[in-house]
């Protein structure tokens, strides 16, 4: 399957991102790449904006979608091998995501650039926000990094991409009935050496009411194996989710495809039309659009 790298969008894509995105979105992204320091003219943008106008009650986020280096980070001193790897990015998680969104109708939100740059799943300043070393990879460009280098790359990829997500949560809200956020991730099948055995893995954190039917339907498929916050907890890192759903009392998971499922386009479009047909039963349920604190 054609990588995002430089950058995989079909041209059709690449005018949803620009011009059919919310005027304040589009500004954002035009600013960054003609004022940032980490922007070039030639990179893309720090979010990819699907369906702004969308309006089933739900929508998508793909914080690892992209293995992109903008230009000015020369690589980080990677070599293509490396930046192909589950170290960069979610491995077929980007396809998955665009089809889903195609499949429900939904909106949807995909960083535009690497986990090395900066992961948007961790808040900025936790040490695993801007790693040195991944999976075994020492990433040589994210070395010894100063405060203001690290502020830089927050205020260029980090708050762009999660002020998009909450422009576009928040319109959701506005239209009604309350939505959910589902973010949307893929595992490598082994990490340091240890197999990985789940088909497919559901995180979450406080709140059961997305995530526990989720797993529920997808038990009940043939041969599936699923994982219950597996292969991570939900307990544990949910910064997207929690930050944008959790924290309004809004019903929100991760959903985790392992990577060998979402090699090919035969298996991102089965994989694309299980997910949407459980989630569209599940977004019938009523009490699921309102408000809750667990």
């Amino acid at each position: 399957m054609r990588a995002d790298g430089a950058d995989g969008r079909s041209a059709a894509t690449q005018r949803a991102v620009g011009g059919a995105a919310p005027p304040t979105a589009e500004a954002g992204a035009a600013d960054q790449r003609v004022g940032g320091s980490l922007i070039g003219a030639a990179d893309p943008s720090p979010f990819e904006l699907i369906n702004p106008y969308a309006t089933p009650p739900l929508l998508l986020v793909c914080d690892h979608a992209s293995r992109t280096i903008p230009a000015a980070l020369a690589g980080l001193g990677l070599d293509r091998q490396a930046l192909d790897r589950h170290i960069a990015w979610d491995i077929g998680a980007a396809p998955l995501t665009r089809a889903l969104a195609r499949r429900l109708e939904a909106a949807a939100v995909l960083a535009g650039y690497s986990r090395l740059v900066i992961d948007v799943n961790r808040q900025p300043g936790d040490p695993q926000s801007i790693v040195e070393s991944s999976d075994g990879t020492v990433i040589p460009g994210n070395r010894a990094l100063g405060i203001a280098e690290l502020a830089v790359r927050a205020e260029t990829f980090h708050w762009p991409y999660h002020h998009v997500v909450d422009q576009a949560f928040a319109r959701l809200r506005r239209i009604g009935p309350e939505p959910v956020l589902v973010s949307v991730h893929t595992f490598t099948p082994c990490l340091g050496g240890a197999p990985r055995p789940w088909d497919v893995g559901i995180l979450w954190n406080h709140d059961p009411r997305l995530a526990v039917p989720l797993i529920d339907l997808l038990r009940r498929e043939p041969g599936l194996c699923v994982g219950d916050n597996e292969p991570y907890s939900g307990r544990e890192l949910a910064y997207t989710l929690n930050l944008h759903a959790g924290a309004a009392g809004l019903p929100n998971a991760a959903i985790e495809v392992r990577q060998d499922h979402c090699a090919t386009e035969t298996g991102v479009a089965r994989w694309a039309e299980l997910l949407a047909g459980v989630l569209t039963r599940i977004l019938r349920m009523p009490h699921l659009h309102r408000i809750a604190e667990f």
